[in-house]
């Protein structure tokens, strides 16, 4: 725990320069320990082991233990970050004290201000924004030292605000990248798409969030998995647009020319060529990893 009035610990950074962040975050109930396995072998880039809204509560004391018992034995090299109890509780002290230190990060629930996040030191934190008091201090949470990422938690939200319209939610969810990019933290991932067995209109909502600046996307089902991965791929257009930029740019430098010329007359400053760039690694990888 912080000492009161200490500074708390920066976490590590959150990827490796040159690589993109988690497309793909599947959930696991933590009273489900005969999961664990199966959803780290599901190729999905995170696991997290839910200890909070997937548990009810005669089951959370178990759950918690489940958790710790699997990161302290476990091989698999695949990230595993697990969903803690709200931190305002005595159950959610209790599961960061137990985890803390196990798991490769943990998503805080329910946060509303960064002050509680004072109390994560030794593990990166994932702040998850589900109330109106936090999308109001998005900024200063996502500020906070001690966050590796945010993330909405879109049900929540929309019941506490009465939410019907899509719009609506798209202008909470450009705050919450605006907040994000700005305490330059990786790109926000949607939160879950409850309808499991809706391959089209999961793809669609994956399109929808790209568009507003979000990246990756948390699951429910393995089966998921893979729709979300391609629906955050580039597409091929994108891809031959993008590398047809990145070659003009290392032709322009080894010119020794300031100016990107792009063979259909338009030019292409210094954004765009590091967007292409991005576009051509994310493609890439992506395709590398199906």
């Amino acid at each position: 725990m912080n000492v009161p009035g200490s500074a708390p610990t920066p976490p590590p950074a959150t990827r490796p320069l040159g690589t993109w962040p988690p497309v793909t975050w599947l959930y696991v109930p933590g009273d489900r320990p005969e999961r664990f396995a199966k959803a780290v072998a599901s190729g999905a880039d995170v696991v997290i082991i839910d200890l909070e809204d997937a548990v009810v509560p005669a089951r959370k004391d178990e759950a918690r233990a489940n958790a710790a018992a699997y990161l302290r034995a476990r091989t698999a090299d695949v990230a595993v970050h697990v969903r803690i109890n709200d931190l305002a509780t005595e159950r959610g002290q209790a599961d960061l004290a137990a985890i803390g230190e196990l798991a490769d990060a943990v998503r805080v629930p329910k946060v509303e201000s960064p002050h509680v996040l004072n109390a994560v030191t030794g593990a990166r934190a994932y702040a998850l924004l589900e109330s109106a008091a936090g999308i109001v201090a998005a900024r200063d949470i996502a500020a906070h030292p001690s966050v590796a990422g945010v993330a909405l938690g879109e049900q929540d939200l929309a019941a506490e605000l009465s939410i019907t319209d899509e719009s609506a939610m798209n202008h909470l969810r450009l705050q919450v990248v605006l907040a994000a990019a700005a305490a330059g933290l990786p790109p926000v991932p949607m939160s879950v798409y409850p309808h499991v067995k809706d391959e089209a209109g999961l793809v669609a909502s994956c399109r929808a969030g790209r568009a507003l600046g979000l990246f990756g996307r948390t699951a429910i089902h393995p089966r998921q998995i893979s729709a979300i991965r391609s629906a955050f791929r580039p597409t091929e257009e994108e891809t031959a647009r993008a590398a047809e930029i990145v070659e003009a740019a290392e032709q322009a430098e080894q010119d020794g020319l300031g100016a990107v010329a792009l063979p259909d007359g338009r030019f292409a400053d210094a954004p765009i060529v590091a967007r292409a760039r991005r576009t051509v690694a994310l493609a890439r990888q992506l395709a590398d990893t199906e």
